[in-house]
């Protein structure tokens, strides 16, 4: 039978295509090539949740440019991702970086920096940036025979591109976006409230339509189609309304709308906040405006 072998990361893919690649986008360096897909690791122990799992989803960049700036491009990427994870509302004060001493760091790679979480069940690596240099280029061409080498268009130079690879797992990123925003909140002397606190990017809903009694479902459900066609949008009409503005807290929802008596004679809804749980008045022909300039990252 034959053997069937699983790939531990998605990135060789990347560097077996890079000539062919290079050659129909016809780029110049620097560029990236950037790749999603399913890796597979031996895990002995996996466990806490999806953090270490023997399948996961990969999220890796290998970006290539010229030897001499090898640095310049390393400096760039590990703060560019720091700051992407704060921009989709991670906590700074959660979030960390570790530098490979000379000792720790791979046979490749001249540099890498590993971007940890403070998990509820420690510190983890969730986000790492290596300088692999030109190693993975010049061992395909070494077992394969095919030249891998870039050929500068200006001035004919030949040689191997230096890489700059962040990597990210899918399935850590979730959860650590997960832990970040789940909140158990305390409401008054003897009240509380589960809520998710994620970017309203993130979030599956970016609103939700409660009408406040089922005689508003007409103006409710109006309202809610509406919004349909530009955003995931959820309608709950079941229950009281403080109970249906827990639920859409529980799930991240960023916006409640309710529409109530008041809006069949003045044409305003209320919008409430899921953070601060603050409301608004605010026009029906204004609602789409308002959730579209606060739901971008």
């Amino acid at each position: 039978a034959s053997q069937i072998y699983l790939r531990p990361e998605t990135c060789q893919g990347i560097f077996v295509n890079f000539k062919n690649v290079q050659r129909t986008t016809r780029k110049r360096l620097p560029f990236g090539i950037a790749q999603i897909g399913k890796s597979f690791r031996n895990e002995i122990t996996p466990g806490n949740f999806i953090f270490r799992t023997r399948e996961f989803e990969q999220m890796e960049l290998e970006f290539f440019c010229e030897p001499k700036e090898e640095f310049v491009w390393f400096e760039y990427w590990k703060n560019y991702c720091e700051q992407f994870l704060y921009n989709i509302g991670l906590r700074k004060e959660n979030v960390s970086l570790r530098h490979h001493k000379p000792d720790e760091l791979s046979h490749y790679s001249n540099a890498t920096t590993d971007i940890e979480y403070a998990f509820p069940f420690g510190i983890g690596e969730l986000w790492g940036i290596a300088d692999r240099t030109d190693f993975d280029l010049k061992q395909h061409e070494l077992y394969s025979g095919k030249d891998m080498k870039y050929i500068d268009p200006i001035t004919n130079e030949k040689f191997y591109p230096y890489c700059i690879e962040p990597s990210v797992g899918v399935d850590r990123l979730m959860l650590a976006v997960l832990c970040d925003g789940y909140e158990k909140e305390a409401i008054g002397d003897d009240d509380e409230r589960n809520v998710l606190k994620i970017h309203p990017f993130l979030a599956p809903y970016k609103a939700a339509v409660l009408p406040l009694t089922k005689k508003l479902n007409d103006k409710a459900s109006e309202l809610y189609l509406s919004l349909l066609k530009s955003f995931n949008v959820d309608y709950d009409e079941a229950g009281s309304i403080g109970k249906r503005y827990r639920r859409q807290d529980e799930v991240g929802t960023p916006f409640c709308i309710t529409v109530d008596f008041d809006t069949l004679e003045d044409g305003c809804v209320t919008v409430r906040h899921r953070d601060s749980m603050q409301q608004d008045r605010i026009k029906i022909e204004e609602v789409k405006n308002f959730i579209q300039e606060r739901i971008e990252l």
